[in-house]
This record gives structure tokens, C-alpha cells and sequence, in this order.
């Protein structure tokens, strides 16, 4: 009897070690189990990523480049990363009392590569979707795709590309609920409790931040295209709304400069901006000067003496022109190929690189300045409207992003602008040496090339002196032939207005406008080339000497001081003259004692002249003319008949000169 009652009561305390054994060991196969699905999860999730990488991604090469860069993303970096956490996953099989510790473990070492990579895919996502509803638009495009994903994963079904592309989405959210539910069957007094807690909300964290990534990348996108808008488009986006805006933020601003209210300081970021307006700028000097460069390459490359007769004996012109044509056209254009396309196109791209964060930029001033008005709000009412409260939150997603990826953004420019820069040096060492070795066989045959370079110098310097000489020489003829014009023609029917002028103000006061004039004031006259007027104050109501105050003989205004000149008055021209039709287009002064030149002549010009109504012929200066009257229709002299590329037209004669007698002249290197 006493063993029956010990048995009895050995069974009824024993009980609840019983249930509690079979409490840890259905919690610990729950364990396992979740263990199990993790693994098996990761290594069918990897296999679909590598049909997408492999498979579904080359057999797609109907849709562009562009498409399959947005479609696919950075599925090769997930694929890297996600290969290499289910190796350790799949590592800890072989240790079983320690398996969930070194889950935990792994997670915790994954953290930040896993964010990354999943943060640059889930950014792209929503384009990706704008791609797939393109595709759906056409039905024969639509069904090649279908039949290419189905054909490889047919478990994607007839949601085709959208099942692709939100897998890695999925699988992300999927690891914190993962390791919860291993957590949720793991004794809380166990080593790895404590370690898979941290994972857990390692990986919560890790969402957390992909999506508030995505947020702001979203936002940054809406601010970041830049769009060429015309003027009546931009006046059509104008409503009450947006001049509320702009009003609020410019009450603020001035707010702030009268020091009514402290201006957001954010250390960190104008350090980052400011790096940044250096980079645009170095840019932006670097794309002007190789602009430069090109033109200046362009107008090198048309001209090319080696194709005319340069006058010269035989000998080492014929050794120049060969090397020079065979540069023109094969070494120096090569050159200017490789110039547009490894540092001009990279350079544009650079260039337009910049346009975003550089719209990002100006936004996030526009809403800090909202943000700085919010904040005030908040403090002085308690509270602010839904509108105001997302106004906060885009100029914080703004912010944060910018000084996150500032960073790297001004790196990579600097590090592009430096490859951009190496380039361009290298083609410009290779260009050089290239040179140098087509120049080699024609250097050996120059009649010099034995010469040292201290005598080589002399022999060039002697040479050259004896050339400036004779330029010298030319230049004293040439200017002794007629001194130039004092003044240009006057316009058709100007005489009275300029005997006006000169009854009224005398000869120290008349000037002639040098170029044309294009009013942009209300008291600015407009004025052609040529016109007289009569200086009334040299400068303006607020002292500027730049501008002065004229009279036309019938209006008054300001003119630029700078295309002014004094108008040398002819004597002839104090004296009465007869009256002359005012309709008549072409000028005809009476004859005055100016030197003229005789008829059918073969002259210069001196200076050009643009005609100014179709009686009149226009001329380039050194062009040379064929004279055929040497007066006009009423024998004034100061007008001559010519005629310039097969066209006949009146010229003023004081713009002519006679071509001097050609003497030999030229220079050839000593024998």
C-alpha cells in the first residue's frame, strides 16, 4: 500500500516536468522547422533571382538596353550578397546546439550589405512598373515577354514581369517575420535568445530604412527633373496656391535678413554644398575652355597653305607640304575624333549630371524656408495642419538625402572630371609623339637638320629679321598710297540735317555714330551707322559719362558715349549748298578737291563698306575692285562706279586706294 501511494504521488508531482518536457520539445521542433523554412526559402528565392539574371534577362534582347538596366537593376549585386549569407546559413546545419545563435549572428553581419543592395532596387522599382504598363500597351510585345518568363518560371503565371520584379521586395520584408517566428520558439533563458532579438530588429531597422529610403527618393525625383519651360507655360502654372507659397517664403527670407527671426544653421550640408559649387564650377570652365579648343582646332584644320603655291623655290616647302597635308588629313582630324568623343561627350554628361542635384539643391532652400515657418508655428500654436506637416517632412527627406549622398556624388564628379582631365593629356602626349615620328623622314631631309640648336636659332632669328624687315618695308608703301577716311560717307540725304546741326551748335559739337544703335529705354535713340548728331551733354541725369545726351536735328535722347566719334566737318560742307531730291538713294555731294581715281581702274579697298540701299555695293577690306566711273551721275568725285564680284554699285572713293607696283620681296633660308 505504501508503494502504491509513493507511485501515485511520485506520478502526480512528476506531471508538470512532463508537460514542460514536451512543452521545450514541441517548441524546439517548431524551432527547427522555422530554421528549415528560412534555408529552403533562401535557396529557392536565389535559384529565381539567377533564371532572372541568367536566363529570362538574355533572352529579352528585343526591349533596349536602357529597359533591361531599370528592369533588372542591381539583381547581380543581391544575387552576390544573397549567395554568400545562405553559404553561412547553410554552414550551421553541421552545428545544431549552436544553429539559431549563429543564424542570429549572420543576420547581424548581413545588416548593412543587405540594406544597401535592397535600397538601390527598391528605388528603381517604381520605374521598373512604368516600364511594365508600357509594355502592356503593346499586345505583340507583351505576349514575346509572357512566352519568355513563362517558359522559364512558369510558377510566375500570368503576372509575368511584375511577379520578377517584386520577389526581392517581398524576400526583404520576409527575413524580420523569418527570424521572429524562430525567436517566438526559443527559450527566453537561452544564449541565442538575446542575439536572434538583436537580428530581429536588426532587420526591422533594415526595412524601416529601405522604405523611408524609397520615400525620399521619390520625393527627390519630383524636384530633380529639370524641365525647358516657355515663358507662357510657366505664367500658365501661376495660381493662387503657388503665389501663397512664394509670398510666405519671401515674407520669411526677409524675415531673416532684418534679423527678425534666426536663420536654420546646418554646418554639415553648406560644407557639402559648397564642394559641390566648386565642382559645377571647375566643370563648367573646363566644358567652356574645350569648347574653345575645339573651335580653335576646327579653324586650324581649314586652313591648310600647303595646298596653294607658296611662291617659293624648290626645296623645304615641298618637305612642309608633305608633312603637312599628311597631317591634315589623317593625324590632326584622328585627333579631333577621339577629343569629341573621350572628353567632349564625357564632359556633356557630366555637365548634365549636375542639372539634378543642382534643382535639389534650390528646392531644399525653398523648403527650409517652409520648414524655418512651420517650426514657428508649431511652436507658438502647438499644432499645424496636415499640409504643413508634410511640408516638414519633404524638406527632412530632402535634407537627409542630400547629406547622405552629397558625399559620394561629389567624389564621383571629382574622380570623372579627373579621367576626363587624364584623357585629354594623353591624347594630347599621343598627338605629340605621333608628330614627331611622321616628321622624322622629312626633318632628315630639311637642308638644317645637321645644325645644332644654338645655330639653328640663329640661322631662324636672322631669317626672321630679315622678313620683319621687309614687311616693315611694305607696310610704309602701302600707307603712303591715301591717309585713311576721317569720317564714314554720310547717309542719303543727310546734307541738310548736317547743315542744320552745324548753324545751330557750330563744328566742335557734331559727332557720327560709329555702329548701329538699338534703343532699349525710353529716352535711348535708335540710330544707324553713319548718322550726325550734335552732342548736347556728355552724361546722364545720374552722372554717368557713358551715356550721352544728343540732338538729332529733330529728337533728343541718350546714346552709348562708346559709338561716338568726332565728325571732321569738310570745308565745302560750311557753304551753302544746292538743294537735291530728298528720294534719291544715293549721296552726291558737290565737287570738292578730294583725290579721286581714274576711271576703269584696278584698285583696294582700304576699309570695308556695307552697302546701304541697292545703288550702293559692299566691300571687304585688301579686296580688290574694278573702277569703272570715277565719279557718279553728277560728277562728284567723291563717289565711284565699281564693280565687286560681277556687281556694280557706288562706293565712297576715300575707301579706295591704288594697288602698289608689286617688288620681289620674300625670304629663303641661307644656302
Amino acid at each position: 500500500m505504501t508503494n502504491h501511494g509513493d507511485d501515485a504521488l511520485s506520478s502526480r508531482t512528476g506531471a508538470p516536468d512532463g508537460d514542460d518536457r514536451l512543452s521545450e520539445d514541441r517548441s524546439l521542433l517548431q524551432q527547427r522547422l522555422a530554421v528549415r523554412e528560412l534555408i529552403d526559402t533562401e535557396v529557392s528565392y536565389l535559384h529565381v533571382l539567377q533564371l532572372c539574371a541568367s536566363d529570362i534577362r538574355s533572352r529579352l534582347q528585343q526591349l533596349p538596353q536602357g529597359d533591361l538596366d531599370v528592369l533588372f537593376s542591381n539583381i547581380d549585386d543581391i544575387i552576390k550578397v544573397n549567395s554568400r549569407l545562405l553559404h553561412d546559413l547553410q554552414e550551421t546545419a553541421s552545428r545544431e546546439e549552436e544553429q539559431v545563435q549563429l543564424i542570429g549572428n549572420a543576420f547581424l553581419e548581413f545588416q548593412e550589405e543587405l540594406e544597401q543592395v535592397y535600397k538601390v532596387y527598391c528605388a528603381s522599382y517604381e520605374q521598373a512598373l512604368l516600364l511594365v504598363e508600357t509594355y502592356r500597351k503593346e499586345p505583340e510585345l507583351q505576349r514575346e515577354i509572357q512566352g519568355i518568363i513563362e517558359a522559364v518560371l512558369p510558377q510566375a503565371g500570368p503576372s509575368g514581369l511584375s511577379f520578377l520584379l517584386v520577389i526581392p521586395l517581398q524576400r526583404i520584408t520576409k527575413y524580420p517575420l523569418l527570424l521572429q517566428k524562430i525567436l517566438e520558439n526559443t527559450l527566453p533563458d537561452a544564449s541565442a535568445y538575446a542575439v536572434l532579438q538583436r537580428a530581429t530588429s536588426a532587420l526591422q531597422d533594415v526595412v524601416t530604412n529601405i522604405n523611408e529610403y524609397k520615400r525620399r527618393k521619390e520625393v527627390a525625383s519630383k524636384y530633380t527633373k529639370v524641365e525647358p519651360l516657355s515663358l507662357r507655360e510657366r505664367l500658365a502654372r501661376i495660381n493662387t496656391h503657388t503665389l501663397s507659397k512664394k509670398t510666405t517664403r519671401l515674407s520669411q527670407l526677409l524675415k531673416q535678413e532684418a534679423g527678425l527671426v534666426p536663420r536654420t544653421e546646418d554646418k554639415e550640408f553648406d560644407d557639402l554644398e559648397e564642394r559641390f559649387h566648386w565642382v559645377s564650377l571647375c566643370v563648367t570652365e573646363l566644358k567652356s575652355n574645350v569648347a574653345a579648343y575645339l573651335d580653335n582646332l576646327e579653324a586650324f584644320l581649314r586652313f591648310r597653305p600647303q595646298d596653294y603655291n607658296l611662291e617659293i623655290p624648290e626645296g623645304p616647302v615641298v618637305q612642309y607640304c608633305y608633312l603637312a597635308r599628311d597631317l591634315q588629313l589623317q593625324a590632326f582630324p584622328e585627333f579631333k575624333q577621339q577629343l569629341e568623343a573621350q572628353v567632349w561627350q564625357p564632359l556633356c554628361s557630366l555637365a548634365k549630371a549636375l542639372a539634378g542635384p543642382q534643382n535639389l539643391i534650390k528646392k531644399r532652400l525653398d523648403k527650409l524656408l517652409d520648414f524655418e515657418r512651420v517650426e514657428e508655428k508649431l511652436l507658438e500654436v502647438g499644432s499645424v495642419t496636415y499640409e504643413e506637416e508634410a511640408a516638414r517632412h519633404t524638406y527632412q527627406a530632402l535634407n537627409s538625402l542630400l547629406v547622405a549622398e552629397l558625399p559620394q556624388f561629389n567624389q564621383l564628379a571629382m574622380r570623372w572630371l579627373g579621367q576626363i582631365l587624364c584623357t585629354f593629356v594623353t591624347l594630347q602626349r599621343d598627338l605629340a609623339k605621333q608628330v614627331l615620328q611622321r616628321a622624322e623622314d622629312s626633318l632628315a631631309q630639311l637642308p638644317h637638320h645637321h645644325l645644332s640648336e644654338p645655330a639653328f636659332r640663329k640661322l631662324v632669328e636672322d631669317a626672321l629679321g630679315q622678313t620683319s624687315h621687309q614687311l616693315r618695308s611694305f607696310q610704309e608703301n602701302f600707307e603712303k598710297v591715301l591717309p585713311p577716311p576721317t569720317t564714314q560717307p554720310l547717309l542719303p540725304g543727310a546734307e541738310r540735317q548736317v547743315q542744320a546741326l552745324l548753324s545751330r551748335y557750330g563744328p566742335g559739337k557734331l559727332y557720327q555714330v560709329t555702329s548701329n544703335i538699338s534703343g532699349a529705354g525710353t529716352l535711348d535713340l535708335t540710330l544707324p551707322r553713319g548718322h550726325i548728331v550734335a552732342l548736347l551733354q556728355n552724361k546722364d541725369t545720374k552722372g554717368n559719362s557713358s551715356r550721352w545726351l544728343v540732338d538729332t536735328g529733330g529728337h533728343r535722347g541718350y546714346v552709348p558715349a562708346g559709338k561716338l566719334e568726332v565728325y571732321h566737318v569738310v570745308p565745302s560742307e560750311e557753304a551753302a549748298r544746292p538743294h537735291r531730291d530728298s528720294q534719291h538713294q544715293t549721296p552726291e555731294p558737290i565737287s570738292a578737291p578730294v583725290p579721286s581715281v581714274p576711271a576703269v581702274t584696278q584698285v583696294v579697298a582700304m576699309y570695308p563698306f556695307m552697302a546701304r540701299s541697292s545703288h550702293e555695293v559692299s566691300l571687304q577690306a585688301g579686296q580688290r575692285v574694278t573702277v569703272l566711273e570715277a565719279q557718279d551721275k553728277k560728277g562728284n568725285p567723291e563717289w565711284n562706279l565699281v564693280e565687286v564680284n560681277g556687281q556694280r554699285g557706288y562706293v565712297p572713293s576715300s575707301f579706295l586706294a591704288r594697288a602698289p607696283s608689286p617688288a620681289p620681296w620674300g625670304w629663303s633660308l641661307p644656302s
